[in-house]
């Protein structure tokens, strides 16, 4: 089904994205709402409602999706409408029983890490937040896709010393982070901004791609201001693909 062999990352919008290797595609926290349908995040700056955009005109091969947490504007209705009820889905073990009681008939737990295709999927932690906030948002992870290169999917989390293990574990060649800089009225932002994107940068040779930015309502970083504010970041729009 896939359309590209190299290692690639087509952001679609939000945090869905299309990861690329060795001629394997997985679709990653699909958000297929349409612009407008899901009421605004409570307790944040704006309430305009969410998508804020639409979905870009592209069309969706895939082998397998992954959803790094259930969390609304990573997993919706729609995308579970969507889906085929067969297509293999790959999840933290916590959300198995979520994705099965929905009809979803290959739902496949990443313990420590998994295997499909010729690819090898290890689960990463990360941290949704600081302090009580992170403890009150969930488990969340990231995923690492090992074939012939390797890319990290760090997931909704900032910069901590889990995603610096894990970068020194296994020195990615392209890393997808979670900007956006979401954050809610009370307590510090919930996933990556400039500076946590910055440390990121510093700390790796890898290709470093931006997404989940102007999409939802409580992510304030612009991507005029995070490409104005750091270097050698790649920030997709929607639809655009950046190649390893």
């Amino acid at each position: 089904m896939s359309t590209h062999s190299d290692t690639a990352v087509r952001l679609v919008r939000n945090a869905t994205v299309l990861v690329t290797l060795d001629e394997t595609t997985f679709l990653v926290d699909p958000l297929f709402a349409s612009r407008g349908e899901l009421p605004p995040i409570p307790d944040t700056p704006n309430d305009r409602k969410n998508p804020l955009v639409s979905m870009p005109d592209i069309e969706l091969f895939y082998d397998a999706v992954v959803v790094t947490h259930r969390h609304p504007d990573h997993f919706d209705e729609a995308a579970k409408e969507a889906l085929e009820a067969d297509i293999p889905l790959f999840c933290q073990p916590e959300e198995v029983d979520a994705f099965t009681d929905e009809g979803f008939t290959d739902v496949r737990s990443v313990d420590d890490k998994a295997e499909f295709d010729d690819i090898t999927i290890h689960r990463k932690p990360g941290r949704h937040g600081h302090g009580q906030l992170a403890e009150e948002m969930g488990p969340v992870y990231g995923f690492v896709f090992e074939g012939n290169e390797m890319l990290y999917l760090a997931g909704d989390t900032i910069w901590y010393d889990e995603v610096e293990r894990t970068l020194d574990q296994f020195e990615p060649d392209m890393i997808v982070l979670n900007g956006g800089q979401a954050r809610f009225n009370h307590g510090d932002p919930i996933t990556m901004g400039v500076d946590d994107i910055a440390a990121v940068r510093d700390a790796t040779d890898a290709t470093v791609v931006v997404v989940h930015m102007e999409a939802i309502n409580h992510c304030l970083l612009t991507r005029d201001e995070l490409r104005s504010e750091t270097e050698n970041v790649h920030v997709p729009e929607d639809g655009e693909q950046v190649i390893l």
